[in-house]
């Protein structure tokens, strides 16, 4: 296995082990019911109100976990996946492809980080004083992260399929 295979491999595995770390322990924790789900998995974003009723559900252990536990591991994480998209796009696509589509991978995970400080920011007080345009910069950053995020993923997926479709079809 060469270094870059490896390191590919490292990187993937980083990233997933952060990924099932949040899907598994600590986003069910921020599941309010019917008060909503964290910001984070919001792809459409959120209303005002939606917002308030979430915070408010949360509680302040709540906000103080998500601000904590939550926030760490959304530091590393859309680096890790930006990161392992940038090195399978290399690998997948023409260069000129994969420098568009690692493109895409780093705006998501720059979106991610932009969506993360507003969000904090409505976590630090009550959520009484959380204003409208507090949720109104958090929802928009989620809308975008979701969807610069869905088209680097849906370009690996495809870049993905369309490799393994042309080595099985090698074989035959």
């Amino acid at each position: 296995m060469t270094g870059q295979r490896a390191a590919f491999w490292l990187l993937a595995g980083a990233t997933l082990a952060v990924y099932l770390t949040m899907l598994l322990w600590s986003l069910p924790r921020l599941d309010m019911g019917a008060a909503g789900r964290a910001f984070d998995l919001r792809p459409f974003g959120y209303t005002s109100d939606e917002a308030h009723a979430y915070l408010a559900a949360l509680g302040e252990a709540g906000r103080a976990f998500y601000r904590g536990v939550q926030q760490r591991l959304d530091l590393v994480f859309p680096a890790l996946l930006s990161l392992t998209l940038v090195f399978a796009f290399r690998t997948l696509a023409p260069t000129r492809a994969a420098r568009w589509f690692a493109a895409l991978a780093l705006l998501a995970a720059t979106c991610d980080y932009l969506e993360n400080h507003a969000v904090r920011a409505m976590l630090v007080g009550p959520p009484e004083a959380v204003t409208d345009t507090m949720v109104a910069w958090a929802s928009g950053w989620t809308m975008i992260k979701s969807a610069f995020g869905a088209m680097a993923l849906t370009a690996a997926l495809v870049l993905t399929v369309t490799r393994l479709s042309g080595r099985i079809g090698g074989r035959a």
